[in-house]
Order: structure tokens, then sequence, then C-alpha cells
């Protein structure tokens, strides 16, 4: 509805914000939240802690709070506030980072026949419970003042909330700590609160954070060296969340021992607010089981379970009397099984070749049921006929991808990775211990010759949100259909363009595509430029890469005016 407000109305509604900003109020409705309790699968209906709180709040608030959020998530990224390990609601970030970091340091504490401990916390209540004034004593250390902490400050204070059940409301009750939920800032200032939590470690044991899943792991080879230093840690962190209003769940906080080790050696005793710490065998992190041998066979035996299950939903529409049709199984199939194969494989994925293939089965029956093939049909068959390839050639696709978005982002933790040289010796001395993330990928890119492939970092932007330039474009031919418009009238049109700007330098670019090279170029008045790109690119990367060209060759004539022809409307409409 915001997004079709006319001109008037949104430039009504910007001095509303604007308002609101300079005069540092925040309006009282905007400050209520109606709380819709949705009940947890497989749990008691009659127990009020198996309901989860869905909070529903204003929209035109949720704008504005977008608009603040940019902007304070710019500063904190701007000056490096955020600890690099913190991955959650980061641009560029995932949970996946977390549990790449957990799946090396394991596998090379297997390699050096090391000892890993890794403990994993709970944080009760974490949101509800977030001390409101350390937010705002964090955000003054930072050294912001004037409109943006008094909005917060205001934001956060004298919220009330009221439970709807079917038609029926509640009374309002006061939120009287922590930050508002359903909210677009609470996740920021949580993770601003909890930031310096990584902090209180020692150098020697290693913490990872996705907004409040935390986990410690310590290395070594000399188990009353670890239980020391995981025991300081603890003690540091609870000292942390007693200070900041943060309790941690001694019920839920567990531990567990990787270790390759045969012979028999006891869990460390790690104490937690005076309750020791239980070790299990395994463990689930951010939606993937850890078992302490990294055999990975819990996770797939229950992602197996999970996935056989949704396929029920498949055979039903599969019927040949009334069920849907072969695109419409193909988008159900991924958004309801693949989705769920797809996630953490990069991870998982290192399992052994026996374990991944428990997964083969339900790839391939879900194929059958929408493609409607026989039982006899040929695995491959099935592939070619759904565009579905492999799961082993999905995996290694989805792991290149996260490789690449790595390298690409030079702020992330994993940018410059690099085994020392004698891990490398002694991964290539241990063929049968399974190597790390990178040297898997590295693997993959040798065998399809692209090993030497440079990968371009994302360009950092100077401009802060509100000062981000506005790109327009031109589009005089979007009311033609091309089908039934003669190229006569497409040339008028441009002839009519071009006499409208005629006091526009024209630039003019295009790329292109064939089976075996991709190539890019791009036409000044007086010259003429054009590369070739590697055969694995696309044809929107040679697109946009013209584009970019000629944006760098203008860029240093600022005073004269330039006009930039290219005929990729997904370039234009990035």
């Amino acid at each position: 509805m915001i997004k079709h407000l006319t001109p008037e109305s949104q430039n009504t509604l910007l001095h509303f914000y604007n308002r609101i900003w300079q005069e540092q109020y925040f309006p009282t409705l905007w400050q209520q939240a109606i709380i819709i309790p949705l009940l947890k699968p497989g749990k008691d209906p009659k127990n009020p802690s198996n309901y989860r709180p869905i909070a529903l709040t204003c929209c035109i608030c949720k704008l504005l709070e977008k608009m603040i959020n940019r902007r304070l998530v710019y500063y904190l990224e701007a000056n490096k506030y955020l600890h690099p390990f913190q991955s959650g609601f980061r641009k560029g970030r995932s949970t996946i980072d977390n549990l790449l970091a957990l799946e090396t340091d394991i596998r090379l504490s297997f390699l050096q026949r090391k000892h890993l401990v890794a403990i994993f916390f709970d944080i009760e209540k974490a949101y509800d419970r977030t001390w409101r004034y350390g937010i705002l004593k964090d955000l003054h250390d930072l050294g912001l003042r004037g409109n943006l902490p008094i909005f917060i400050k205001n934001f956060l204070q004298l919220r009330k909330f009221r439970v709807k059940v079917e038609s029926e409301f509640s009374d309002f009750f006061i939120q009287e700590e922590g930050v508002p939920q359903g909210s677009v800032l609470s996740v920021t200032l949580f993770i601003l609160k909890i930031n310096n939590i990584l902090k209180q470690l020692p150098t020697s044991v290693r913490g990872y954070l996705y907004v409040d899943d935390l986990y410690i792991s310590c290395t070594g080879t000399n188990m009353n060296f670890i239980q020391r230093q995981l025991q300081t840690a603890v003690n540091n962190i609870t000292q942390w969340c007693n200070s900041n209003g943060f309790t941690i769940s001694t019920c839920k906080t567990a531990g567990v021992h990787f270790c390759r080790k045969r012979n028999l050696h006891l869990d460390p005793e790690i104490k937690l607010y005076g309750e020791d710490i239980k070790f299990v065998n395994e463990i689930r992190f951010l939606g993937v089981i850890f078992d302490k041998k990294l055999s990975f066979l819990p996770h797939v035996k229950q992602l197996r379970k999970k996935c056989e299950s949704a396929l029920n939903i498949l055979k039903v529409l599969s019927t040949t009397a009334w069920g849907a049709d072969r695109v419409s199984m193909l988008k159900i199939y991924r958004a309801t099984v693949l989705s769920k194969l797809d996630y953490g494989c990069t991870i998982y994925g290192s399992a052994r070749k026996s374990v991944l293939q428990k997964l083969d089965p339900v790839h391939h029956t879900a194929l059958r049921l929408c493609s409607g093939a026989f039982r006899t049909s040929p695995v491959k068959s099935l592939y070619v006929e759904c565009y579905e390839p492999a799961l082993e050639l999905k995996r290694q696709m989805l792991s290149l991808h996260y490789y690449f978005k790595i390298q690409s982002n030079s702020n992330h933790p994993f940018h410059d990775f690099k085994l020392r040289p004698f891990l490398l010796r002694l991964q290539d001395a241990r063929k049968s211990f399974i190597p790390v993330f990178f040297t898997r990928v590295h693997d993959i890119l040798s065998d399809l010759n692209l090993l030497y492939l440079h990968v371009t970092p994302h360009p950092k932007t100077n401009f802060p949100p509100w000062g981000i330039p506005v790109v327009q474009f031109l589009n005089p031919f979007k009311t033609f259909i091309k089908s039934d418009t003669a190229d006569i009238v497409y040339q008028q049109i441009f002839i009519e363009h071009r006499q409208e700007y005629n006091d526009f330098i024209a630039i003019y670019t295009d790329g292109s595509k064939s089976a075996d090279h991709v190539s890019f170029a791009v036409v000044f008045p007086n010259t003429t430029l054009s590369f070739k790109l590697h055969s694995s690119c696309s044809v929107f990367t040679a697109e946009i890469a013209a584009v970019l060209l000629a944006l760098e060759q203008i860029s240093d004539f600022l005073e004269r005016k330039f006009i930039i022809y290219t005929d990729s409307l997904s370039v234009l409409s990035l």
C-alpha cells in the first residue's frame, strides 16, 4: 500500500517522518503491539510457554525504523564496531559462516590429532531481557549524539502490548524490559548490546555469534589445559551477562567433545553457575547436527526423515485424476524438500559418500513423482527431464557459490583464509582425513580448470544511506510490444530521442555469449573498447561489465554530459 502512494502522499509522509525526527517525538500508538500466539510444533497447547509470540506493529512505523536502521548499521559497519565473528543479520553474512567456522576448527583438530571442546550457550529470553539502558549507554560510548539516540530512547520506552486470540483481545500490558518483538530496529540494537560478549574470551578460546546463538571452542592436546581455558571463558561470559542483564540457561547449555582418539579419555568438567555443563554426543546448531566424530550421519538420517515426510505432499498432488502439472510439482518440490537438502550442504557435504548417498533416494523419488516417470526409469533421464542435477553436483555448485561469496567480500573473516604450510603437508600426508572446506573447493576448481580465476571483490561504497545518488534511466520503448511493432517505429523513436538529447555524448554498450567465449564492447564517439571474459561468465555479467567500463571511462569528465545506451533491461533494473 505504501509503495503505491502518489508522489504528493509520499512527500507528506516524508514531512511527517522529518517532524518526528527533528522534534524528537514518538507517536504513542506506535508503541503498541498486538501479540498473536502460535503453538510450537508438537507441543502441549495447554502450556502457555509452548507458544511463540508473533508481534504485529504499525507498518508506517516500520518504514521509519527501516530508514533509521540503515543509518545505524552504516555507522556501525563503517567504523567497524561490530565484532567480525558476529554473523547475524549483516550484509553478506549468514548462518553458514558460523557452521563453516566450527567445521573448519574440528577438521583441523582431527588432522593434528587434537581434542576440540565446544560449548553451545542458550541465553534465556534474550530479546525480552535485553537491558535498554545498556543499549543507550553503548550508543553513547560509540560517540552517537543528537536525534538518533533520542529516537531510540523514545522508541524503547513505554512499550505496550495486548494478546489477540481469534477475535478476542486482552488488556494492555507494559513491556518493562527488552527490545520490542517484530521490530526492524530490535535486531540491530540487540546485536549492538551483545557485541562485547566475544571480547571476554581468552586468546586460546574462539567464539562465534549468530545474533544470540553463541558457541566457544578450544583446541589442544592436553585436556587439563582445555578445561582451564574454557572455565575461564565461561566465568568471564557469566560475569559479563550478570553486568548486562542476560541470563544463560543451565539446562539448555551443552558441550561436545570432538575427538577421533580411541583411547579412554574423560570429558572436561566445566561449571556454569555452579552446575556442571552436560556433554552430549551430538548437538543441533543453527539447523545442522554435529556429532562428536563429525560424520554427519545423525544429521543426514534426520534430514532424510524430514524430507520423506514432506514428500507426502507430492504423493497427494501427483494423482493422475486431479493432480498438479509438472511445473507446479517441481516448484513445490524445490520449496518444500530441496530447500531442506540444500541448507547447510556446503558443510554436511563433507561427509563420506556412503553417508550422503542416503539422501539420493529422496531426490529420485521426488523427481519421479514430479515427472510421472516409472520406477524403472534411469536416474540420469530424470535429471534431464526435470532440469535438476544430481545432489552431488548441486552440493558442489552451492559450495562454489558460497566460496565466491566469501572471496567477493573483503570484510568476511574467511576472506584471506589460508592453511599454514605444515598443515598443507599434513593434509597431503593423511589422505584418510577429510579436508577442510577450502581444500575441497580447491579440488572442485581444479577439476573445472578455474583454479586461477580472479574474484573481484564488491566495491566499497562511500555513500551513506542519506547521500546515495539516485540513478535514473529512460525507456522510450516500454509502451510497445516487440512482436507487434515494426523496426521502423523503433528507429523513428530513437532518432527523436537523440534529437532531444543532442547535447549528450552517446556511448553504446553490449555483451554477448556464445558456446566457447564471452565478451563485451563499449562504443565511444572516437573509439571502441572490447574485452573477452572467462567462458564461465553469463551474458548478464558481460552486459553489466560493459556498463561499468563506460562509467569508469567517463568518471574523469564530470563537466561533460554523457548518455549510455544498453539493451539489457535487467542491468538497469538492479
